[in-house]
């Protein structure tokens, strides 16, 4: 089963009654620096504070009866945990998350207020063994925050709203964790702008998706390292890597301290809050990992906002 530009489509009539739509802000100062023109989608500013929150609202509407009545387990360094714990909570339906104990304080604090009961595993690399085991203990469905068709599909809404805005966007750099939102933006740019480019960032201390593609398959990572807690996948999904397969033009991979300064150039030049995994896609077009053509219109996807005052502040420091 793969994503096409209908289920998108389908997916936008659902959510955007509960969503927000968030605005596509051009940004001087980072054209400037890249040699183009340049456009952030500020989906820190959407429910929840990050874009997780379209493919949640619309993977749950999908849950059948059985599945609404056995509840939801999923797990989650934070994003997926916040945006599926509102959208479970609104339809009535029970969910557990589970969470490294390394989550930040403010998105374990943030799930719970959402309305979520939390489990904790020793680190990202041990989540899937507590969710089987929440699973075998209470029956609940499983709602796997990345590899799943409503999921991606919730997530292509975001790239219909920025080519209504900008039709003629020629590239588009996207951050990546297990690969769900990468995959709904390359389902919807690919079907409605062909030209346009499509290319993903990864950390170095969570490459997973650059690591199944070279290998032809998903590959567990036994040690994840980096400061972008929600690029913190331990494993690329199976349905992201066979979109990205088809229709994402590159994968690049940088080092924190890039991530760190797309935190710093968002804050101070476009005075928008960005936690690391949101900031990675601005990071990488500033240090040249991702290069745009000459004339390019370059959008970058500010994918959330969900940061701890103290990493920002540590962050901003240098």
């Amino acid at each position: 089963m793969s994503v096409a530009i209908a289920d998108v489509e389908l997916a936008r009539g659902v959510v955007s009654p509960v969503i927000h739509r968030t605005p596509l802000l051009s940004s001087r100062a980072l054209g400037d620096r890249i040699g183009a023109t340049a456009f952030l989608k500020a989906e820190n500013f959407q429910r929840t504070g990050s874009f997780k929150t379209r493919g949640a609202v619309y993977a749950v509407s999908r849950l059948s009866s059985a599945q609404r009545a056995a509840g939801i387990v999923t797990m989650s360094a934070g994003n997926a945990a916040q945006a599926i714990a509102f959208a479970a909570t609104a339809a009535g339906v029970k969910v557990t998350v589970a969470m490294p104990e390394t989550a930040p304080a403010t998105k374990v604090a943030a799930t719970r207020g959402y309305g979520a009961e939390v489990a904790f595993a020793a680190d990202m690399t041990k989540l899937m063994a507590l969710v089987d085991e929440l699973r075998s203990r209470s029956g609940a469905y499983y709602l796997h925050p990345y590899d799943d068709a409503a999921m991606i599909a919730g997530h292509g809404t975001a790239a219909l709203e920025v080519l209504e805005d900008l039709p003629d966007a020629d590239l588009f750099v996207v951050g990546i964790g297990g690969g769900g939102l990468i995959a709904g933006i390359a389902t919807a740019v690919k079907a409605r702008r062909p030209a346009a480019r499509v290319v993903g960032v990864e950390p170095t201390g969570a490459n997973a998706m650059r690591r199944a593609l070279d290998a032809g398959a998903p590959v567990r990572l036994e040690r994840i390292d980096t400061i972008a807690d929600g690029l913190a996948a331990p494993i690329a999904g199976t349905l992201p890597l066979e979109i990205v397969r088809r229709l994402v033009d590159d994968v690049v991979v940088v080092d924190d301290a890039v991530i760190a300064e797309g935190v710093r150039f968002l804050a101070q030049r476009a005075k928008l809050v960005a936690e690391p995994a949101g900031a990675a896609a601005t990071g990488a077009l500033l240090s040249g990992a991702v290069r745009p053509r000459a004339g390019d219109r370059v959008v970058a996807i500010v994918s959330g906002g969900n940061v701890d005052g103290s990493r920002l502040a540590d962050i901003l420091r240098g």
